[in-house]
């Protein structure tokens, strides 16, 4: 029998890996990634095990364009076909401060992750799927992870904003050429989300969240982002492609 099977990147904690969790829920194999070095990625994928997924670590660094093609296709040696992928991997900016003092190294490691690697994988896992006959029963995905960013500007973070405005063109550009071929695309932006990477500040957003910045009053959590991304890609908003989930309790709402 044939099964769903999805790449997550960067699932080794976090978004990421709380999506591998729900969609492994779903009934979904899993490829859970994260880099060759990644300490968290065996422990990971247990994890995800646990959740009662079939599921098998894939160490890759996502910004190693030229070697996209040769891990997805170890993945699908012992997975199976890929239906799914979840470009998920992202960094922050390196320093925090005015747009004045952004230097080249640190928007160039946003660029380089949160977009362009986003690009080429979805172009490589795009040409296995048109390659090969699908299983017509099963679903077929792109969901991006890009951020509120994407549309809403953060001052101390101006690189890191531009590389999720173009994360999110990214979606659209492949939502435009792949809905013909029964491959949908979607692009979650979530808002304020606990994670590793936003625990510096996450204190004081949750605060902002509960003054109002948020329709929602607190911040979110890893997991909803999870079950937002497994209901994408199970299928579960049929006729649908190229849209924007912002995963962010009303955050960008435009209101007086």
């Amino acid at each position: 029998m044939t099964r769903p099977v999805a790449l997550v990147t960067g699932s080794s904690r976090g978004i990421g890996l709380a999506t591998a969790e729900a969609l492994a829920r779903a009934g979904f194999a899993l490829a859970v990634n994260g880099p060759d070095d990644d300490a968290d990625l065996a422990a990971a994928v247990q994890t995800v095990q646990a959740a009662g997924g079939d599921a098998v670590a894939a160490p890759f660094d996502v910004t190693d364009l030229a070697a996209h093609d040769a891990h997805l296709a170890a993945i699908e040696d012992v997975l199976g076909p890929l239906t799914t992928l979840v470009n998920n991997a992202g960094v922050g900016v390196m320093r925090r401060g005015d747009p004045l003092d952004v230097q080249t190294d640190s928007w160039d490691r946003c660029l380089e992750v949160n977009s362009k690697a986003m690009f080429f994988l979805t172009q490589a896992f795009a040409k296995r799927l048109l390659s090969r006959d699908r299983d017509a029963a099963l679903f077929h995905a792109i969901v991006n992870i890009t951020s509120s960013n994407a549309a809403a500007v953060a001052v101390p973070r101006a690189e890191y904003c531009a590389s999720k405005a173009a994360a999110a063109m990214v979606s659209q550009t492949w939502a435009v050429r792949l809905g013909p071929e029964n491959i949908a695309v979607y692009d979650v932006r979530p808002g304020l989300i606990a994670t590793d990477m936003t625990a510096p500040v996450i204190a004081q957003y949750a605060e902002r969240a509960k003054d109002g910045l948020t329709l929602i009053p607190r911040v979110g959590q890893p997991q909803e982002i999870g079950t937002i991304v497994a209901s994408l890609a199970a299928g579960h908003l049929p006729y649908t492609t190229g849209q924007v989930i912002a995963a962010d309790a009303g955050m960008l709402v435009p209101r007086f």
